[in-house]
């Protein structure tokens, strides 16, 4: 069966860069894909696949039923963009004033509905049954799985797959990692509450802008000082506000930032040591503050057994050159919340464009994707698809370990 659905995909290519190019052009921000969520229902409806809408949001779960008893895969793809002018110079440009699709997205949804499309004429032959998550809102915390996964996306899947196209990594590369690959992502703000005045006389103020940039650089000693070194760890600040005339003394600053990280107790111990930090900062200035720590994605932990099972049927992928064992990144990705509830593994599909030393990165305005990467993509998912069940019952076993 892997023969004909690798045929099937490989003479669906096209279409897949089709599907692609339209959504490209096309993009909606998080929680509000309504006309995405549309054009992917519709496209299961043109096939008579059964499926649902407005699953925890604008989400659409789709299953294929396999002839053959198996277990249940799940795949997901997420299709939400990002608010960014895009400024490539191609035809399938962005035609949305202020939105891209700058992660992927567009890429992960025309790879599994292709995908889909081929294991749905091969379901005569197919072993299980075969759950199609299309997931909103990755981009933008609380992101769309956890609301999916309380409206039952999950109900009866016994593993799940998924995969992020990479542009800084050569197309024919599969990128994986046992354990935690992505970290948890959170954000915090502070508000410094001084006292301003004119800024000839800063002895009558009690000045917000020289306290909260001390407490920007004091806050780079929670990672420096009281992180253990073996324990990764981002504390960044990216915004820093306290507008005002010229020579007036701000009598308020107001900061925002995100801290990433991948042991839960490393977690804790700095959402706590801000506070302190914040604290003592303020009182040495004779300012007060207000503090807020917002829970953002989980880090994403792959499992072991089945990061293995990807990597040995991955191995067998037309097109797949190179398997390579991944650092951690520190970006955040709401799959996380999937591997808390069913066994699985998330991989990285090489996708940097031709003819490029070194690629835009993601959530760049001119971000873009090597289309081959798409069929590379559907192939490992779809391998790692119909082999699953021979998996389980021993009559495959990973020669990676």
């Amino acid at each position: 069966m892997l023969d004909k659905l690798n045929e099937l995909l490989e003479s669906r290519y096209d279409e897949m860069v089709e599907i692609r190019r339209y959504l490209h052009q096309f993009p909606e921000l998080s929680f509000k894909e309504f006309h995405t969520a549309a054009y992917i229902a519709e496209f299961y409806e043109n096939l008579g696949i059964a499926h649902q809408t407005n699953v925890g949001g604008n989400g659409i779960v789709a299953k294929i039923a396999g002839a053959k008893p198996g277990k249940t895969v799940a795949l997901r793809a997420d299709f939400d963009a990002l608010p960014i002018q895009d400024e490539k110079e191609v035809a399938y440009k962005s035609k949305v004033p202020g939105v891209m699709h700058a992660c992927g997205h567009d890429g992960h949804t025309a790879t599994l509905l292709v995908l889909a499309k081929c294991l749905n004429e091969l379901k005569e032959d197919l072993e299980g049954n075969v759950v199609l998550i299309h997931q909103h809102a990755e981009e933008y915390a609380p992101g769309g799985a956890v609301a999916m996964i309380n409206d039952g996306c999950l109900e009866g899947v016994d593993v799940i797959f998924g995969t992020h196209l990479w542009a800084g990594t050569e197309v024919g590369k599969i990128q994986y990692r046992v354990g935690p690959v992505m970290a948890a992502a959170d954000r915090f703000s502070i508000k410094v509450q001084g006292s301003g005045g004119h800024g000839a006389q800063p002895h009558k103020t009690k000045d917000a802008v020289v306290t909260a940039s001390q407490l920007v650089l004091n806050l780079q000693q929670i990672v420096s000082r009281r992180v253990n070194p073996v324990d990764p760890a981002v504390i960044s600040v990216g915004t820093f506000v306290a507008e005002n005339a010229f020579n007036i003394i701000a009598d308020s600053a107001y900061l925002e930032g995100t801290v990433r990280t991948f042991n839960d107790d490393v977690r804790d111990m700095i959402e706590e040591e801000i506070d302190v930090v914040a604290s003592s900062t303020c009182a040495l200035n004779g300012s007060t503050y207000e503090y807020n720590f917002h829970r953002g994605y989980p880090a994403v932990v792959n499992h072991k057994d089945e990061t293995d099972y990807l990597v040995s049927v991955a191995a067998d992928v037309k097109d797949v050159e190179t398997l390579e064992e991944t650092p951690p990144h520190m970006g955040g990705e709401d799959y996380s919340y999937y591997l808390r509830h069913v066994k699985g593994t998330f991989f990285f599909t090489g996708a940097k464009p031709e003819g490029v030393e070194v690629a835009y990165p993601h959530h760049h305005p001119k971000f873009d994707i090597n289309e081959k990467s798409l069929l590379i993509a559907a192939k490992t998912l779809g391998a790692a698809t119909v082999l699953y069940h021979q998996y389980e019952k021993g009559k495959l076993i990973p020669t990676h370990q």
